[in-house]
């Protein structure tokens, strides 16, 4: 069968061609499963138009597809010792002529055995209406057993650059859940925009969530929109969004950036700023892309500022949803800090190691807040130049270098080396490739991707938590081009972190390839823009704006 990511296990009657009519089946939803229930009535239903009931709701009549006169039923149950031999988030599908059962060790193993179940129907399944009403459906007979190789399964969003709406973030929770993702990265501020209500700061969205105009293309474009962008999430669309995700067992992982990439909240609040060496009034929300000079000021009142931010964000991201929280940490220049007499007298007040050590120490204030707070920080693998506290975790996206130096020191990681998963880059090195980024990642390159590098001891190996691909939307300015550069490469991306696939050399490419063919008619059922086989549609192109591609197989760090 055509499964993405590929099951560990997978058996079917006849090759998959002995099927099974269902129609109008009973859901008998055991104990701790009334959450998945919820979501096959929603979806299921709503394709099928089956109504569902459980037994004691059914009208007293065999359906038309009935086995033997009994009404078939899709049965669902909690079974812990799956967790034994499939991990944490292991289950089984099982297709007979009598029904559908779905198990998972946990709730949210079950939940992914639903979405092994939706894919066994057809790419009908997922529609929002049915396309033929009183339709008798038909799925293979066989058994699936299954579960995942890391338990971080992710997808970095930037909607600070070009700001994704609410509507759009819950739509992409559904297509992570569709491929067995099980975290969504929002990275809420930057130069750009900050995308998050902070109450006790309200400039940071009435001024720091808006520019005036926004570069079209790479920098080096002459072109420009000069309608004004932005927009942020209330902290009731927070709200909202993390408990959609909580509802499909994705953990979402807000960033706030610092001591780098602050200009929006300089721009709303000057006194962040290093505002004895600017040299000129405040600055604006930045209008173009790449990193701006204007970082966080090394002072008290500036911490007390963030802090009071990240008071009312884990307010927002609940522990048992996000014990997660990315600071940056990235990317920070120092021609400022060099400039200012302020942060020269903190250096030596700390007697850190010059500016190096001064974006350390930003760092580490943070290690210790949240740590404190029972959260765990993550950030760029920069934050490893300055020592960090034995919870905080790494996301390793300058190569596999950073990752490997934190596995081995005693860190978790989470692998997105930009030259294998930075989805912003362009997937093919023809001329009709929409404003072209970085090194071409293909389909093929990205399912080639593994999360273990070579080299890193076995003693570190389970220090790797995962991967997360990462989307970065300067160029991306609308759902469309997010869809065209994500898909269909996420999907190759979710097999890399669910499958126990064999080194990547001796990966089935050709067999990986052939179940995209059906997988591509689920995307086209959810109303996915992912780049065709053949290359972009023409609406999908963007003639005349200017990419930075860069030549050659990417290097391997």
């Amino acid at each position: 069968m055509d499964l993405i990511p590929a099951p560990r296990y997978a058996r079917f009657a006849d090759g998959g061609t002995r099927l099974v009519a269902l129609a109008d089946p009973l859901l008998v939803a055991g104990p701790g499963t009334a959450s998945t229930a919820a979501w096959l009535r929603r979806e299921i239903g709503a394709a099928t138009g089956w109504a569902l009931p459980s037994p004691g709701e059914a009208e007293p009549r065999p359906a038309a597809g009935a086995f033997e006169g009994v009404r078939q039923t899709v049965r669902l149950a909690l079974r812990p010792d799956l967790a034994r031999t499939l991990g944490p988030e292991g289950h089984e599908v099982h297709v007979a002529d009598r029904g559908v059962l779905l198990e998972g060790a946990g709730p949210a193993g079950l939940f992914w055995a639903a979405q092994t179940f939706r894919q066994l129907l057809g790419p009908d399944a997922y529609r929002r209406a049915p396309l033929h009403r009183g339709r008798t459906w038909t799925i293979p007979a066989g058994d699936v057993q299954d579960g995942p190789r890391f338990g971080w399964r992710g997808m970095m969003l930037d909607v600070a650059r070009h700001f994704l709406p609410k509507d759009g973030v819950l739509r992409y929770l559904d297509l992570l859940a569709a491929h067995k993702l099980n975290v969504l990265h929002l990275h809420l501020t930057d130069d750009q925009g900050w995308r998050i209500e902070i109450r006790r700061h309200p400039r940071l969205t009435s001024v720091g969530a808006w520019r005036r105009r926004s570069r079209l293309g790479h920098r080096a474009s002459p072109l420009w929109n000069d309608t004004p962008h932005g927009g942020f999430y209330t902290q009731d669309d927070i709200r909202e969004i993390v408990a959609y995700a909580a509802d499909r067992h994705i953990r979402v992982v807000p960033e706030i950036d610092i001591p780098g990439h602050s200009q929006a909240a300089i721009a709303a609040y000057p006194e962040l700023g290093n505002t004895d060496a600017n040299g000129t009034a405040a600055p604006e929300v930045w209008d173009d892309w790449g990193i701006s000079e204007h970082v966080l000021a090394p002072t008290e009142p500036v911490l007390r500022f963030y802090e009071g931010v990240f008071e009312e964000l884990l307010e927002l991201f609940p522990a048992e949803v996000s014990p997660f929280v990315h600071i940056g940490g990235d990317e920070c220049p120092k021609t400022q800090w060099r400039r200012s007499k302020t942060a020269q007298e903190r250096i030596r007040e700390l007697g850190v190691d010059g500016e190096d050590g001064l974006q350390s120490w930003f760092v580490r204030h943070f290690d210790r807040w949240l740590a404190d707070r029972g959260r765990r920080l993550i950030g760029w693998d920069e934050i490893l130049e300055g020592g960090l506290a034995d919870g905080a975790a790494v996301s390793s996206w300058r190569g596999y270098a950073g990752g490997i130096a934190a596995a081995e020191a005693g860190h978790d990681v989470v692998m997105c080396p930009e030259q294998q998963v930075y989805l912003d880059h362009r997937q093919d090195g023809g001329a009709d490739e929409p404003v072209p980024i970085g090194y071409v990642r293909t389909l093929e390159d990205v399912y080639r991707f593994d999360p273990v590098p070579p080299g890193l001891s076995e003693a570190a190996v389970p220090r790797v938590l995962g991967a997360q691909a990462n989307m970065w939307t300067e160029v991306t300015e609308n759902q469309g081009r997010v869809d065209y550069q994500v898909f269909p490469r996420l999907a190759a991306f979710a097999e890399t972190v669910w499958s126990a696939l064999p080194e990547p050399s001796r990966r089935d490419w050709a067999g990986f390839e052939r179940r995209m063919g059906a997988h591509c008619a689920r995307l086209d059922a959810l109303g996915v823009a992912y780049r065709r086989p053949d290359g972009p549609l023409p609406w999908q192109r963007r003639p005349g704006l200017i990419g930075r591609p860069v030549e050659g197989p990417p290097p391997i760090v």
